[in-house]
């Protein structure tokens, strides 16, 4: 027993949402730690898709303490709507949502700008969301951001915004030609949405650090993932948050001694949404087989995804910088509908066979994956309740997975509902 990171090991769009409804039953305290509504977590529950965007997503479940933690980058706007929608399935009824007061703002400039800034056909194309995640980062390194405590003192506030809002007209007006921003009229929307959350933001440090002296049992819940961190990722194609284990830390407000196990989520291939290198995609009928029958289209934008085989390359990277202790690998019976399956064990750059994963895009474009592959399964996955009644060719392609990451499988998804769940180690029992 021990408290628990869930973290995405890929880009993205692993089934971060699934795996944290399922471990959330039995977690008391769960703190989502970075990142954005940029996110998209769906889980399936009696064949009904919810998708969230901020709200952690074990607050399906009755009786937990939920908390969007000082890492994330808030839109109140959407975190009110979210919250709505959510009490009109009847979800929040028993379960309390919180917000760090030391979370950051996504305020309207930010979505301006980085709308904006994607458009500029002079920069590079990165394939954000466009939803203020980016520039509400970059203001909150460059100390110009506003948080969520200061959205609670409106003479600050007033006086927050006096200091940082010549600065974004600026911009908007001389750089990008567009209308510049009334200090009133942002002041009087801030205080509206204050006014509806102010009872859900506080100093969430003593309520998590008195968890864990009580011995609860807490859940880290990251969004994005490994191949997406601003630093251990693609970059430039990258989302703008630390989205490895270690942010937990600092994006909860907690020391290395409180997270004691690390699940990594992985599909059992791979998929990007955006722009950047994606060595082992599939731009081929096969790509497109397994994007329809997956569903790979983003939660948060809707965007196509693009799919292609499992990289173990990229997966090894990340357990490095994430330290995985278990893996929960998704959209397995996604690949029963492929003849033969592969998987991506090395790479071939300059007539070289690496086992790493460059740190220039340049390079990374170029590097061509070396392929073993396996024969396919073609059973129907979701009936099965138990690791051992899984296809024997199944068996092995995920005992292959384990040896070569050195890691063992934990979870397995062989749906897509909540039941659809193979359980193999509850982190939490």
């Amino acid at each position: 027993m021990g408290n628990v990171a869930v973290v995405g090991s890929q880009w993205g769009d692993e089934g971060k949402g699934k795996v944290v409804d399922v471990y959330g039953e039995s977690a008391d305290l769960i703190i989502r730690f970075q990142g954005g509504n940029n996110a998209g977590h769906t889980i399936v529950v009696n064949e009904e898709k919810i998708v969230l965007h901020l709200i952690p997503a074990a607050a399906l479940h009755d009786n937990k303490t939920c908390i969007i933690g000082n890492g994330v980058v808030v839109d109140p706007e959407v975190l009110l709507r979210e919250i709505n929608q959510l009490q009109e399935k009847g979800y929040l009824q028993s379960s309390s949502l919180l917000v760090s007061d030391r979370a950051h703002v996504i305020m309207p400039y930010h979505k301006q700008l980085d709308k904006l800034r994607e458009s500029n056909t002079s920069a590079t194309f990165i394939g954000t969301t466009g939803r203020g995640i980016g520039p509400a980062y970059s203001d909150k390194v460059g100390r110009r951001g506003i948080r969520m405590a200061d959205l609670l003192r409106p003479d600050y506030l007033e006086k927050r915004l006096e200091e940082v809002l010549p600065e974004k007209n600026c911009i908007l007006q001389s750089y990008f030609n567009a209308p510049p921003l009334e200090a009133c009229g942002l002041m009087d929307q801030l205080l509206t949405l204050a006014e509806r959350l102010k009872d859900r933001i506080v100093d969430t440090q003593p309520l998590i650090h008195n968890a864990l002296k009580e011995g609860k049992k807490v859940m880290y819940e990251g969004a994005q993932g490994v191949l997406l961190d601003i630093d251990h990722g693609t970059y430039p194609y990258v989302t703008s948050s630390n989205t490895i284990t270690g942010a937990a830390l600092s994006g909860a407000g907690v020391g290395p001694n409180d997270v004691d196990q690390v699940i990594g989520i992985t599909k059992v291939y791979t998929t990007r949404v955006g722009e950047g290198p994606f060595p082992t995609e599939l731009e081929n009928e096969t790509g497109a087989l397994i994007r329809k029958v997956g569903g790979e289209f983003g939660a948060t934008t809707g965007r196509k995804r693009r799919c292609g085989w499992l990289d173990l390359v990229a997966l090894k990277h990340a357990k490095r910088v994430a330290g995985f202790t278990g893996l929960a690998l998704t959209k397995i019976d996604v690949l029963s509908v492929v003849d033969d399956i592969k998987i991506c064990t090395a790479y071939e750059l300059n007539d070289e066979q690496i086992d790493y994963v460059p740190s220039t895009p340049e390079d990374y474009e170029r590097v061509k994956p070396i392929y073993k592959t396996f024969v396919s399964w073609d059973e129907k996955l979701p009936k099965v309740k138990s690791k051992k009644d899984l296809p024997a060719a199944l068996q092995e392609y995920i005992k292959f997975i384990e040896t070569e990451l050195e890691v063992p499988a934990v979870l397995l998804s062989v749906g897509p509902d909540r039941n659809d769940t193979i359980v193999i180690h509850n982190p939490f029992n």
